[in-house]
């Protein structure tokens, strides 16, 4: 399956002209290939079944919602186990889905199944911890560190145990954990980490698998202080979310510290102060200082208003997502158009124009 979301609108029709193409030069594969009018027919299939409401969370735009879709589709196809692996990494090892398969559904010696795992990412020289640059300026915020702790456990035995982060793009998801928890739509970032809390509070736990791993080859990173904006998005969010998830008498409690050394750090209670602070001595070291100025003026109180606003939404859709997902299995109207057997209408597809540019 092949979800296609555009990170412009606009581009859709091309993207999914573009991707076409590439697939059709790998006849050995047959692909469900999904886009806006695979989209568009789940859509209307939900409200049909008075999920209306749920579709919103489905879709081809946000991080949780394009992963909710493949769940959504696998589940329509039957399948009991989702693999994900994302478009900025390469599988290098030829057994990568035999070893993503291993240990799923079974229970650990502490009596824990294992319904979700994760491996890890490697760069082109197989390295998975990042290398430390601990300058001044970042003396409240040292989350490569934090990372490279969390991922200190690789080596060592047991090969497979529980964790306090995940890879969502080298992450396996059986049956009985996706089909009761779903990705939370209103992550900005970082919805495979929430996908960790997601579970937990629901009684389950992520896995970390050390012998399962995928080369990732991200675009290099245009600016430093966009990339501190989205974290301090999703750690405030994250922080609001887990003090709501208190007031939920149905939900396992999970605390920053059990998701300790990372993410637990960065979203305590002092997650605030230290985004505005960080953002502050950045400011000062003369690195995109306007940017991270803005941070500290307003980027810091808009997340802690986002977070406010959006973070309780999550809890009334992951009600609804087990029902959803037990009315969607097999579903006998979408399986059949998503199989093949019946040809998608795309008479009314409207928009398939040339893209415009502002250089042209």
């Amino acid at each position: 399956m092949v979800i296609i979301a555009a990170a412009d609108a606009s581009t859709m029709h091309e993207a999914e002209d573009r991707v076409s193409e590439i697939v059709a030069d790998f006849p050995s594969i047959d692909p469900l290939v999904v886009g806006s009018a695979e989209m568009g027919s789940l859509h209307r299939r939900l409200e049909q079944l008075e999920f209306a409401d749920v579709s919103g969370g489905v879709g081809v735009s946000g991080y949780g919602a394009v992963r909710n879709a493949g769940l959504v589709i696998s589940a329509i196809l039957g399948h009991d186990t989702v693999v994900f692996i994302d478009d900025d990494e390469a599988v290098t090892d030829p057994r990568f889905l035999t070893t993503a398969m291993e240990g799923i559904g079974e229970t650990t010696q502490g009596g824990k199944r294992i319904l979700a795992k994760s491996g890890y990412y490697v760069d082109a020289q197989g390295r998975y911890q990042a290398a430390v640059d601990a300058p001044w300026y970042d003396l409240f915020w040292r989350q490569d560190i934090a990372y490279n702790e969390a991922l200190g456990v690789v080596a060592a035995p047991p090969r497979i145990r529980p964790s306090s982060i995940a890879m969502g793009g080298c992450l396996a998801l059986h049956r009985d954990m996706y089909c009761n928890v779903s990705f939370d739509p209103w992550v900005l970032r970082g919805e495979d980490m929430d996908y960790v809390i997601n579970a937990r509070m629901h009684g389950g736990d992520v896995f970390l698998d050390g012998e399962w791993s995928i080369l990732h080859t991200p675009p290099s990173t245009a600016s430093e202080a966009t990339v501190f904006t989205h974290d301090v998005y999703r750690f405030i969010y994250e922080h609001r979310k887990l003090e709501f998830a208190e007031s939920q008498v149905d939900l396992r409690q999970v605390k920053p510290e059990a998701l300790m050394p990372y993410p637990g750090r960065f979203v305590d209670s002092s997650i605030g102060w230290r985004s505005r602070v960080t953002a502050l001595l950045r400011a000062l070291a003369g690195r995109e200082s306007k940017q991270y100025l803005h941070v500290a003026r307003k980027v810091v109180s808009e997340a802690s208003q986002y977070a406010r606003d959006n973070c309780e939404k999550y809890f009334a859709f992951q009600r609804r997502w087990p029902l959803v997902m037990d009315r969607i299995w097999e579903d006998v109207a979408l399986k059949s158009l998503f199989t093949g057997e019946r040809q998608l209408d795309r008479s009314a597809i409207t928009g398939r124009f040339p893209v415009v540019r502002p250089d042209r």
